[in-house]
């Protein structure tokens, strides 16, 4: 090897030696501990109590129903109100333009636990606002908290809420990048605003609206800090336990670190399943 590549190496090495102590080995010491029973000393292998209990568990199958359910209706949802905000945020019209964005982004830098107590106020039974404004339209108040569709209505809010300014400040930068004198040729023969919108933004802006979609199913598969802070863990009686929620309770409260590194696997895996497939369902055809 060249003194050169070891300058480089050498420069590479403590980068290196922190990624393969708190990544590279972590991923491969859970994946040895996905086939070990770690109930009681000592760990013996046994992948019947792990891989086979997850294909057979009724509380697993509940977390991936409801995190199927956030995600088939929370990431379209989103996705499509993300790109209408990032193409008004996009319009030349708009005054204090990076105040107005900042606002939209400020979301995701807000601390979890923050935004998940002002949420738990907002929706509180008796005293919330949301509840105030419903009584005063003549409507019964809504039980957030007990009510397993109104909890799940309440985490796709939250998660919503927290993430479609983000997604629209990437969106907005794939507005940005598309060169004006396309839209100039398509005034110039008498396209219409919606049709401009139609059939000229949103073709260019597929490669970032899929690449929003990926990221979000990653993180709706990963899901936690919503069920665990807003809904007590998971309720009602796990109406709103996600995968990332099961995990968490199956490794530090169970203490079950071998069926939780197989469930870890599983939503690894259910997330580049998923992902492939968005991404397979929207190439280019051409």
């Amino acid at each position: 090897m060249r003194p050169r590549s070891l300058t480089a190496f050498g420069f590479l090495a403590p980068y290196l030696l922190i990624f393969a102590s708190f990544w590279l080995w972590p991923i491969i010491y859970s994946f040895y501990l996905s086939f070990m029973s770690t109930r009681r000393l000592p760990w013996t292998f046994n992948p019947k109590m792990t891989w086979g209990r997850v294909v057979q568990d009724p509380a697993f199958y509940n977390a991936l129903e409801n995190t199927l359910t956030i995600l088939a209706i929370q990431v379209p949802v989103m996705l499509f109100l993300a790109t209408l905000l990032a193409v008004m945020l996009n319009s030349t019209l708009l005054r204090a333009r990076g105040l107005i964005r900042f606002a939209f982004f400020a979301p995701v830098v807000i601390g979890e636990a923050a935004y998940a107590a002002v949420f738990r106020l907002m929706f509180n039974t008796e005293f919330g606002v949301i509840n105030k404004v419903i009584e005063s339209v003549g409507l019964p108040p809504v039980e957030w908290f007990s009510n397993p569709d109104a909890a799940m209505a309440l985490i796709i809010m939250a998660v919503t809420w927290r993430w479609v300014g983000y997604n629209a400040i990437i969106i907005l930068a794939g507005l940005q990048s598309i060169p004006q004198d396309v839209y100039e040729a398509a005034t110039l023969d008498r396209v219409s605003p919606r049709q401009q919108f139609l059939y000229i933004t949103l073709p260019l802006l597929k490669p970032v609206i899929l690449f929003c979609l990926v990221l979000s199913v990653i993180g709706s598969m990963q899901l936690f800090a919503e069920p665990y802070l807003i809904t007590n863990v998971g309720g009602p009686g796990g109406a709103t336990e996600t995968l990332g929620l099961y995990l968490y309770r199956q490794a530090f409260l169970n203490l079950n670190f071998g069926y939780a590194s197989a469930v870890a696997y599983t939503i690894a895996a259910l997330a580049v399943m998923i992902s492939a497939l968005n991404l397979w369902i929207g190439r280019d055809k051409t």
